[in-house]
């Protein structure tokens, strides 16, 4: 049996506005157990690209170690990738971030990789706003070492072989919200409709955009005990709202009292229809955070957009860098010569 991807492309194959297929965006066969989340989202991941019209070569993917690390592997097989070590990715991102801001970063990290041993990395690459799309794959368990628990996982949450989990758990979004990333939001790896445009949104997003989904591990924490598992977060979980991503146009504007719904005729003739929460602010990181905290007293996983800044100015503003990736810089912009570092020296005095 062949276990290898036929080249033919079929000539009618739908393209997309770069004038790339589908097939353009994938990667190679998953090795991973069958039915696992993080496949889920590495289509998801496909999608999203494939609808912005992302071209697969100016994407840079980087993870760290874990199940979820692996999973770069399965898409956009034309992009650039590093597999770093365990909870590293952010420097790495970092790293290439500055030395090249034209590229689109997408970082994917798991539970143990980003809220255990690089929980400290993880702090640091969402306070500096790095311009980078940061994907969570949460299963509360280490999968790729026969199913411990993780930092992520529930108390009284139990694996296949574990005991409930005595521990509090870390809300990976709480921490991110806290911390300054300018995009926060929680999706589940079964549910594409929702996860595909917050990916496609995460994409074009100016700063650190931070997606945390609940991709159940099925070989070891998918039971009724466990909250990460398929059954309890389909009973569980709420959702701010009905996701879709819409591209950047002429402003579409409307106004509407909370608790109604609005009808909006969009760019390309498609309907969606609006309701209003006035409960949730996206726009305000105290109401997210207040809304993750009443929905998971009340035993609920709360999902969707919870937080985006309008405003936000990513690492490369901040430090007043150069706009151009480094490799195109000549040796004249590297060394100005001795009046332009006696100036600089003067400066700091």
């Amino acid at each position: 049996m062949s276990y290898i991807r036929p080249e033919f492309r079929h000539p009618d194959s739908q393209t997309n506005v770069s004038g790339f297929t589908r097939k353009d965006y994938e990667g190679a066969l998953s090795t991973l157990c069958a039915g696992c989340g993080h496949d889920s989202v590495s289509s998801g991941i496909i999608d999203a690209c494939f609808e912005l019209g992302v071209w697969p070569h100016r994407v840079a993917k980087i993870s760290g170690i874990g199940c979820s690390s692996k999973t770069p592997t399965y898409f956009l097989g034309k992009s650039h990738g590093f597999n770093s070590v365990h909870g590293r990715m952010p420097s790495v991102a970092t790293g290439a971030n500055m030395a090249n801001g034209d590229m689109a970063y997408i970082g994917i990290s798991g539970d143990g990789d980003t809220a255990s041993i690089g929980l400290g990395q993880f702090g640091h690459v969402a306070r500096r706003n790095l311009n980078m799309t940061y994907i969570v794959e949460n299963n509360g368990c280490y999968g790729l070492t026969k199913g411990q628990d993780s930092a992520t996982t529930d108390v009284g949450s139990s694996s296949k072989k574990g005991d409930p989990n005595p521990f509090e758990a870390i809300d990976l979004c709480s921490m991110a919200l806290q911390l300054g990333a300018t995009m926060v939001a929680r999706s589940f790896s079964g549910d594409k409709e929702q996860l595909v445009p917050l990916i496609k949104a995460a994409i074009t997003h100016n700063g650190f955009a931070f997606i945390d989904v609940i991709s159940p591990c099925v070989t070891f924490n998918n039971t009724p005990a466990s909250s990460k598992g398929f059954e309890f977060v389909r009973e569980h979980r709420e959702a701010t709202g009905k996701m879709d991503f819409v591209p950047v146009r002429s402003e579409i504007t409307a106004d509407y009292e909370p608790g109604f719904v609005k009808e909006i005729t969009l760019h390309y003739g498609s309907v969606i229809h609006l309701y209003k929460d006035d409960k949730l602010d996206c726009t305000d990181r105290n109401s997210a955070l207040r809304a993750i905290q009443e929905h998971d007293d009340k035993g609920q996983i709360l999902t969707g957009l919870l937080y985006v800044d309008p405003d936000s100015r990513d690492f490369h503003k901040v430090q007043q860098t150069v706009k151009q990736p480094l490799r195109d810089l000549v040796e004249e912009d590297l060394c100005p010569g001795a009046r332009a570092l006696n100036a600089i020296n003067a400066s700091l005095r």
